[in-house]
């Protein structure tokens, strides 16, 4: 959007009057001509992201994302609890089958593997759900006021990082725990640099997902089914969530990656709990989650002024 400045004169001499005057001469009011007027419209074209006019609107991004926060945990018994709670009765599920019905080799105790993995794809799978439903969710305010419409998924992601925290504070917990009973042996590393990256590739991944699927959702209805759908059978295509790399088979391994959730899930959980980064995989899985993030917001751009109409 772009805001264009002109008198009232200009829009006179360019438009028919709205009315028949009352009378033969209607005198002007002193300066009215010279009363500026702002008109916004849509530059034509694609376009990518406005940074500046984000930048202009960020506190209304910070607003949106606690309100989120608080709507979700409002009128609730545990709380934020519940962010820590979804991950962890999926790794008891995980240990009780795969350890005990099947033999699964992992370097590290195998709940703690999995809690790793469910971590990082729990926040990645709500946050999508999340993104792809905010705009619909928030009708009122698309259809009465002018703001960046990509504020509405990027707040609803941001808010995901709130849970996402809060279960990485359980991780450390788990770690420290496996440590103290001799199980397991932690020494930091390297690696333990790239879990900002790591963290920063997974938001821009759920992001370029979710503002695409927003959109989408806006236009086609039924979406808000599909989404939740998809996302469950996403979790058991991405296998580095619950199973090692090596046990993943050779066949299907350069093919993974095309899946942006398996590189940076796997090497999330390496830059955590030590190893050998898959460079592979996180370069596969990062251009993937680059091109899905472009794709999503010019697609975003490019519809969005219709959604006050058909929303």
């Amino acid at each position: 959007m772009e805001a264009t400045v002109v008198t009232t004169a200009e829009i006179m001499s360019q438009n028919q009057p709205l009315s028949p005057p009352l009378s033969a001469e209607v005198p002007a009011a002193d300066g009215l001509d010279d009363l500026p007027v702002t008109i916004i419209e849509r530059r034509p074209g694609w376009h990518l992201l406005d940074v500046g006019e984000l930048f202009r609107y960020r506190e209304l991004l910070y607003f949106l994302t606690w309100r989120d926060v608080k709507v979700r945990y409002k009128q609730t018994v545990l709380g934020a609890s519940w962010a820590v709670l979804q991950p962890l009765a999926t790794m008891i599920v995980f240990s009780l089958f795969f350890t005990r019905m099947g033999e699964v080799k992992t370097p590290v105790p195998y709940p703690l593997f999995v809690f790793a993995g469910l971590i990082p794809w729990f926040f990645f799978s709500n946050a999508i759900t999340a993104a792809s439903q905010s705009v619909v969710g928030n009708q009122n305010l698309v259809t009465k006021i002018f703001f960046p419409r990509l504020i509405i998924p990027m707040g609803a992601v941001g808010a995901g990082l709130v849970d996402f925290v809060v279960a990485f504070v359980m991780l450390v917990g788990l770690m420290l725990y496996f440590m103290a009973t001799g199980e397991w042996g932690f020494v930091p590393g390297l690696g333990i640099m790239l879990l900002p990256l790591l963290t920063v590739g997974l938001v821009i991944a759920a992001l370029g997902i979710g503002i695409l699927l927003s959109a989408l959702t806006v236009a086609y209805r039924d979406f808000r089914y599909v989404v939740p759908f998809m996302v469950q059978l996403w979790m058991f295509a991405t296998p580095t969530i619950y199973l090692h790399a090596d046990d993943i088979g050779q066949r299907w391994r350069p093919l993974l990656p095309l899946n942006p959730a398996y590189g940076l899930i796997a090497n999330f959980r390496v830059a955590v709990l030590g190893g050998e980064f898959d460079w592979y995989a996180l370069t596969v899985s990062s251009v993937v989650t680059l091109v899905l993030f472009v794709t999503g917001c010019l697609y975003f751009r490019r519809v969005e002024r219709g959604f006050a109409d058909i929303i």
